[in-house]
């Protein structure tokens, strides 16, 4: 793994869920957790910067530079919840049509409250995303 500032954790997923404030986000958490581990098939793995992540891929760009990130994941916010679809090479725009109030960015996508989206097309957001990645680099369950 690079150098990095954000790494996995050794902390499991059930401890580190159970910090999390408020309660209602902890709640989210929990769900976010259910719908990831349906799409994508792997076990959650907690990185800094409190991000969950599903699965992995290596990467290494055109100037050298390498390391390991996650393949999907979130992060429950204060304000929002951060949902990373990486890294963001297609538009999703005809399933994020279906999914209900978010904005996003380059690679995150930004729910206020996930009550308010559709969680199965979340589900296929989050495939259609590690789908598309795989298609750039190899992506594997656990580092």
């Amino acid at each position: 793994m690079s150098d990095a500032k954000t790494k996995v954790l050794e902390t499991p997923f059930d401890d580190w869920v159970s910090t999390v404030t408020p309660e209602r986000r902890r709640d989210e958490a929990r769900a976010l957790d259910a719908v990831f581990r349906a799409a994508t098939g792997f076990v959650p793995q907690v990185w800094t910067g409190s991000i969950v992540g599903y699965g992995a891929y290596d990467y290494t760009y055109a100037s050298g530079r390498s390391g390991t990130w996650l393949a999907t994941g979130f992060a429950p916010r204060k304000a929002k919840l951060s949902i990373y679809i990486m890294p963001g090479y297609t538009d999703f725009g005809p399933i994020l049509d279906r999914l209900g109030p978010h904005s996003k960015g380059k690679s995150c996508l930004y729910i206020t409250r996930l009550e308010r989206v559709d969680i199965d097309v979340l589900g296929e957001l989050i495939t259609a995303g590690v789908r598309d990645l795989a298609t750039h680099w190899p992506v594997h369950a656990r580092l």
